[in-house]
């Protein structure tokens, strides 16, 4: 949520060779087509499965980055035929909230709050992705900076919390026990998103992990040290091995 296919960029150049690697920006992200399209997860997820069919390609190895990851497991779920395996990396959908706490976090995500955010407040956001911020993702922070300066930002502030909502509305927890493609998931232990820490401040990353990796038939966990929210850049040499295997 809020980035886009150049997140992928540090774990597709250690795949290189190895194997065909696609990152796409979903609809209002990145480079693809802004519009007034649904936010939900189905409606990614459905968008996803139309590129790959576009394509040609079946037999999935689908990878989903936080919201990503909500949106791969409900493609594994809809459409089982078309997903073999998938690498969840810190996903959204094992953290369940209750119906006061969903109410909450819409409001925490308001446009004005948003677009209201001073350059600082932007770098403290990124920075809290990670736990120690690299230097080579300083691209991250000039590429939203240079966007809350071009009439795209106000677009950008109305489409986050739509996005919250559309997690929020379509949980996945229940129907985790369903997915029966094989799973490797990424947590970083020092994520400081997930768990949410304005709902839930008294659970931990490995609860949220754990508790999710249980229900699904087919699962591994891997926690990842002095790493948060981005397992994929900050532990990209941890990630590439077990994505190697899985990929052979």
């Amino acid at each position: 949520m809020g980035s886009n296919r150049l997140a992928w960029r540090k774990l597709i150049a250690g795949l290189r060779g190895q194997a065909r690697c696609i990152a796409l920006d979903l609809p209002n992200y990145g480079g693809s087509t802004p519009g007034d399209f649904p936010s939900t997860m189905s409606f990614f997820a459905k968008v996803v499965w139309e590129f790959a069919d576009q394509l040609g390609l079946s037999e999935l190895v689908l990878g989903g980055h936080s919201m990503g990851g909500q949106i791969a497991m409900i493609m594994a779920l809809q459409r089982p035929f078309a997903v073999e395996k998938l690498l969840l990396f810190s996903p959204a959908g094992f953290e369940n909230f209750t119906e006061p706490e969903r109410l909450m976090l819409r409001n925490a995500y308001a446009p004005q709050l948003l677009q209201a955010l001073t350059e600082d407040q932007i770098r403290q956001n990124f920075h809290a992705n990670f736990y120690q911020f690299p230097a080579d993702a300083e691209f991250m922070i000039e590429d939203r900076l240079r966007m809350k300066e071009s009439p795209q930002y106000a677009y950008y502030c109305r489409m986050i919390p739509k996005c919250v909502a559309g997690m929020l509305d379509e949980p996945v927890y229940d129907f985790l026990p369903s997915i029966q493609q094989l799973t490797h998931v990424f947590y970083g232990l020092q994520d400081q998103l997930i768990p949410n820490r304005l709902v839930h401040p008294l659970l931990s990353t490995k609860q949220i992990a754990r508790q999710g990796v249980r229900r699904l038939a087919n699962a591994h966990l891997h926690l990842l040290d002095q790493c948060g929210h981005f397992p994929q850049w900050e532990r990209a040499e941890k990630v590439l091995p077990v994505v190697r295997k899985v990929l052979i």
